[in-house]
């Protein structure tokens, strides 16, 4: 929604403030402009992140949905850390194999629909209750495990990140091109009249116009938007590597919990009384 807003917020103020001082939307309509534009940023793309584009096609939908990650996600996660580590406590690790192994017919992932239908984060709690179930690894292992895994999943979700920031950083390059294209054209009809001449030149000065203006204000915010949803994405591995490498190293559920809710952004970070009613509410 922010998206369009900022788009049509955008365009209103500039095109406005142009059309105000007497100029003619017409003359900045340049489709083989356009063309030159994009066809020559999306080209060079396509060389760089040809093996990456099924990622990238896939990103574009979320940039017009809100984050998933929210204060009611984290709360059903907490909620859920918190039954599976009580129950670990109280019935010792071998008593979840059955719901790490397969978490779909589990009754404690069931009862987290936000979690469960994300199948990462499910994976990713599943994968490290199995090797705390299998007792073979330290938690100084299990760590640098975890490190590893959540650092490849942020380079995979800035991949769409570096394609867009990378399109929006050559377009204005690509706007200079169909310029000097322009100029050319120019040069080669000298023979016409002024008037003429001068609706060539505003067309090829209309080039690097577009090139900034959708460099900077359509594609660069783009990146900026997946950027921040793959750092929100990044965040909750982290909040589950805490949690769960606390209760490795022997504190109780409620205060692995904590440790977790630490990591949260502090704009939807809920309080510790809020967290813990909650968590308690969810498992009785």
């Amino acid at each position: 929604m922010f998206v369009i807003i900022g788009y049509v917020f955008m365009c209103v103020c500039i095109f406005g403030a142009y059309v105000s001082h007497g100029g003619h939307l017409g003359v900045l309509w340049q489709p083989s402009e356009l063309v030159i534009i994009f066809g020559g940023g999306l080209g060079a793309m396509l060389v760089a992140y040809g093996p990456q584009l099924k990622a990238i096609l896939a990103s574009i939908p979320v940039l017009f949905k809100s984050s998933p990650y929210g204060k009611a996600f984290y709360m059903d996660l907490f909620a859920l850390m918190f039954e599976i580590l009580s129950k670990v406590r109280k019935e010792g690790l071998m008593s979840i194999e059955g719901d790490v192994e397969n978490p779909d017919a589990s009754p404690m992932f069931a009862k987290y629909a936000t979690i469960a239908k994300d199948h990462h984060v499910v994976e990713f709690i599943c994968d490290y209750l199995r090797l705390m179930v299998g007792g073979n690894l330290n938690a100084f292992e299990i760590e640098n495990l975890m490190d590893v895994e959540i650092d490849t999943h942020h380079h995979e979700a800035e991949i769409p990140v570096g394609f867009f920031q990378k399109l929006g950083d050559g377009l204005p390059a690509f706007g200079i091109v169909a310029a000097v294209m322009g100029v050319v054209h120019t040069m080669g009809s000298l023979h016409l009249p002024p008037t003429e001449l001068g609706k060539l030149i505003g067309a090829a000065l209309v080039g690097t116009f577009m090139g900034i203006l959708l460099a900077y204000g359509f594609i660069n915010p783009l990146a900026w938007i997946l950027d921040g949803k793959a750092a929100d994405s990044t965040r909750v591995f982290q909040t589950i590597k805490v949690t769960l490498l606390a209760s490795l190293n022997g504190y109780a559920p409620q205060v692995a919990v904590e440790f977790g809710r630490k990591v949260m952004a502090g704009h939807i970070r809920p309080s510790f009384l809020e967290l813990e009613e909650y968590v308690k509410n969810k498992k009785a």
